[in-house]
């Protein structure tokens, strides 16, 4: 599409947002932080340059928003304090410093997030909150520094301990992907796949045919913990542990710790946005305070191909466990028929991860 004409398409998008309620457009002002226009082309991208269906994305979006009172979600602590550490121990997210082109790196511990210690809709508060502090704090900052719009990030995905036992979180996996792909569209430039098994490259190679291209184009398998091309795009001090064997880090430096100075300035911004609306925090209940709705099965299929897929690999993962005594071939056969089942959907990057895990702990390769 040429620029004149995506211009064109967001001034349109500019209009429905303007014929909105107050609340809507309120919801949008914190949304975009300054920079409407870009907010909108993310959601026009998101949705391949159709204009009908970003100006319902955004307006979904934008419901979605006031319904669950998500502008005040950075009033809403997680308590007790326990919880919060406990859901940050078990759901590794890591801000990690800024790429040399500004942007922030996000680690995320995919192979030991465990998300077993709290209900899913505490994962899914504590997963928007990081969401709306990296966008209206971080990203807003940066932008202010540079004097020019950053509004995406980077992330790396540790691929250390991956098993079988990420099917079991594949709830909480779909409630998270659902909310990022209907509310916050486009905000990863590039995500960096390293500690991954020698497997997850054939297995890859199965699976790459089917992504969109936009996925395609983001998704980077590096070879071993990625150090040699991860430092083409950031300092040595902004890679996270993972990505550097031999150096020992302590609770401040972990960057998945609830001590680490990311997560202790997100929690005291959180505590001091709710005292300052007079919330008593002794009196929040920590699993009642909030529950953000999450979209039905049949509003995740018209929406969002990602999660569909989700869906898919859960009906799938039984008949892929195959016999010992199956031959290689037949192993192999049952790898492609799989696979072919799923031709056609728009793939992400948990079926990667399910399909690694399935394949690499039976050893087929």
């Amino acid at each position: 599409m040429s620029r004149s004409r995506t211009e064109t398409i967001v001034r349109e998008l500019q209009d429905v947002v303007d014929a909105l309620g107050e609340p809507l457009r309120q919801s949008f002002q914190n949304m975009h932080g300054g920079y409407p226009e870009a907010t909108l082309e993310r959601f026009l991208r998101a949705r391949d340059g159709d204009a009908t269906k970003a100006s319902k994305m955004i307006v979904d979006c934008l419901n979605w928003r006031v319904k669950n009172r998500i502008d005040n979600i950075l009033a809403e602590p997680i308590l007790p304090k326990e919880k919060f550490d406990a859901i940050r121990q078990t759901q590794l997210i890591g801000f990690c410093g800024f790429c040399k082109q500004g942007r922030p790196v996000f680690a995320i511990g995919v192979g030991n997030s465990t998300f077993d210690q709290a209900s899913v809709d505490k994962y899914v508060q504590s997963h928007i909150q990081i969401n709306e502090y990296r966008d209206r704090i971080i990203l807003t900052e940066i932008s202010t520094n540079k004097g020019r719009y950053v509004g995406t990030c980077l992330k790396i995905l540790d691929m250390t301990s991956l098993s079988l036992s990420a099917i079991s979180r594949l709830k909480t996996s779909t409630a998270i992907a659902t909310i990022d792909d209907l509310n916050y569209p486009e905000k990863t430039d590039t995500y960096y796949i390293v500690n991954a098994p020698h497997v997850f490259s054939t297995c890859w190679k199965a699976v790459k045919p089917m992504l969109h291209e936009r996925t395609k184009r983001k998704v980077q398998v590096l070879r071993g913990n990625g150090q040699e091309e991860l430092l083409q795009v950031m300092d040595f001090e902004t890679l996270p542990p993972f990505c550097k064997p031999g150096i020992s880090s302590s609770n401040e430096s972990d960057i998945f710790s609830p001590d680490h100075q990311f997560h202790v300035k997100l929690y005291n911004h959180i505590q001091q946005m709710a005292l300052s609306t007079d919330r008593v925090l002794n009196g929040l209940s920590s699993e009642g305070s909030l529950n953000i709705e999450v979209p039905t099965s049949a509003e995740q299929s018209q929406h969002s191909d990602e999660c569909e897929v989700v869906h898919g690999i859960g009906s799938v993962l039984p008949t892929l466990q195959a016999s010992p005594n199956d031959s290689y071939q037949h192993q192999r056969d049952t790898l492609t028929s799989n696979i072919a089942g799923l031709q056609g959907k728009s793939s992400c990057l948990w079926l990667v991860l399910v399909l690694v895990a399935v394949y690499f702990m039976r050893g087929l390769w």
